[in-house]
């Protein structure tokens, strides 16, 4: 892995130590070598987040997973909740509001979901419980557009279609209170902390099971289908879905930032 890291001015050598440490204990606990990058300090930054990063990996491309390997007949496994991070971050940025207009025990809630937002460890158990290619087909880690962009994504890649049905989705309690208040549909909104996972029908309960003893939830919500047509399927009507790549979080952050919310 190479960083490249942009950061405030401001920030002190002692955290910016910190800040690397993180990404050492990340990096080591994950046998991942980091081999360069760029670190710099820029004016006017006030973020910690700037930057970016890229990994390189080398193994047989047998065990090698993609988002266009599903197959016709998979079920779809989803991990966790819809919206996680999307509504996690809309609790941090703007603590008091949420706190005033739905107590602060949700926000709380949702502020901590921040800790959720990594799928390294079930997609760990899931190559460990199930087959590469043989029976576990695809993954795909749900980000903009969320859950429903990022199957949208998997089905075109692997030239299928899907059926989903709506009630299936887990969305959390308080994710869907900060959802509601800040007017964002959470199956589209950014669900990082979610993992999407297409395998064969005969291992879908075993995966499951697999998860959950782990304390990690996951949902059979749908079936990919030979047919390209994607559907939805909520209170009680299918309907076809079309995603037109827009994700409601970036247009309802900046309208409470706008309104001065804090």
């Amino acid at each position: 892995a190479q960083f490249v890291l942009n950061l405030p001015t401001g920030l002190a050598r002692s955290d910016f130590n910190t800040y690397w440490q993180h990404i050492h204990q990340i990096c080591e606990k994950q046998g991942i070598a980091i081999t360069g990058g760029h670190t710099g300090q820029v004016p006017g930054l006030d973020s910690t987040i700037a930057g970016g990063g890229t990994m390189f990996l080398t193994a047989p491309k047998n065990q090698i997973l993609t988002t266009k390997g599903a197959r016709a007949g998979d079920k779809i496994i989803m991990t966790k909740s819809a919206a996680l991070s999307s509504t996690s971050l809309l609790a941090r940025a703007f603590p008091k509001m949420v706190a005033k207009t739905l107590g602060q025990d949700v926000q709380q809630k949702a502020a901590d979901n921040f800790w959720q937002i990594s799928v390294l460890k079930e997609s760990a158990i899931a190559m460990e419980t199930l087959d590469a290619n043989v029976t576990l087909h695809a993954m795909h880690d749900v980000t903009e557009g969320g859950i429903l962009g990022a199957l949208d994504e998997m089905a075109t890649a692997s030239n299928l279609g899907f059926e989903v049905h709506v009630k299936a989705i887990p969305v959390q309690d308080e994710t869907r209170k900060v959802a509601d208040m800040f007017e964002i549909d959470p199956l589209l909104s950014i669900g990082s902390g979610s993992l999407l996972m297409a395998v064969a029908p005969e291992v879908e309960t075993q995966l499951v099971d697999s998860l959950k003893v782990l304390d990690i939830n996951a949902t059979g919500i749908g079936t990919l289908t030979q047919e390209k047509g994607k559907s939805i399927t909520q209170n009680g009507k299918k309907m076809p879905f079309r995603f037109d790549g827009t994700d409601p979080y970036w247009a309802a952050f900046f309208r409470a930032f706008t309104a001065g919310w804090q």
